[in-house]
């Protein structure tokens, strides 16, 4: 995270474009796990700034890591996201424009361990049933997620 906060040295506030990554982890319930974010405490799947070198897919692995404590496995590309959608102001007056990549995965390791600065709490919920104060983008991304399910049958 140095990087973007070398930058928000320079420029501020100002609106940026950032490059990033995440990823919707689904249990065996067909659940997908959210983690209520810290800073706006809106429900939201794993995710986050790419660092210098990475790779998108290092970058979304990483970050699962880093909030949730579990290891990716297998992960399949689910979306781009990029757009005048992705416009965020954080609560501190940062602006940005995200490009980035959305991966799925149903292969996962490890203890669930939510990363505190980051992430109040984290658990898996129904497709169908998700909290009222998730993150309004989740909702478009959900669909894309039952639609992946449908396809290798695990939902009908």
């Amino acid at each position: 995270m140095g990087y973007i906060m070398d930058l928000r040295k320079e420029l501020g506030h100002r609106p940026l474009i950032l490059t990033g990554a995440g990823a919707f982890l689904v249990n065996e319930k067909n659940e997908v796990l959210l983690g209520k974010r810290a800073d706006n405490g809106m429900w939201d799947h794993p995710g986050g700034a790419m660092e210098l070198g990475e790779s998108f897919e290092e970058a979304a692995r990483r970050e699962v890591l880093e909030e949730t404590g579990l290891l990716c496995g297998k992960m399949d590309l689910l979306t781009e996201y990029s757009g005048a959608k992705t416009h965020y102001i954080y609560p501190n007056g940062d602006e940005c424009f995200v490009a980035g990549l959305i991966y799925i995965c149903l292969d996962y390791s490890g203890e669930m361990k939510a990363q505190e600065e980051e992430v109040k709490e984290q658990r898996f919920f129904p497709l169908d049933a998700l909290p009222d104060d998730t993150e309004p983008k989740q909702y478009e991304l959900i669909e894309l997620v039952k639609d992946y399910l449908r396809k290798i049958g695990r939902l009908s």
